[in-house]
């Protein structure tokens, strides 16, 4: 699987991108597995915070 942003330029605040690979099934699972993963980031950080303001 590769990653590119399509238009990379620093001033630019049009953050396209894509993923590409042999297997467009394998690229959807490694894509769930990112969003899966950020999910759970952002849950920790909220729960992090709960803590720290309490």
């Amino acid at each position: 699987m590769s990653f590119s942003f399509t238009n990379p330029q620093p001033d630019n605040d049009d953050r396209s991108f894509s993923f590409t690979g042999q297997d467009p099934a394998d690229v959807d699972r490694q894509l769930q597995a990112i969003a899966d993963m950020a999910h759970e980031i952002l849950r920790m950080v909220a729960n992090v915070r709960r803590q720290i303001s309490n």
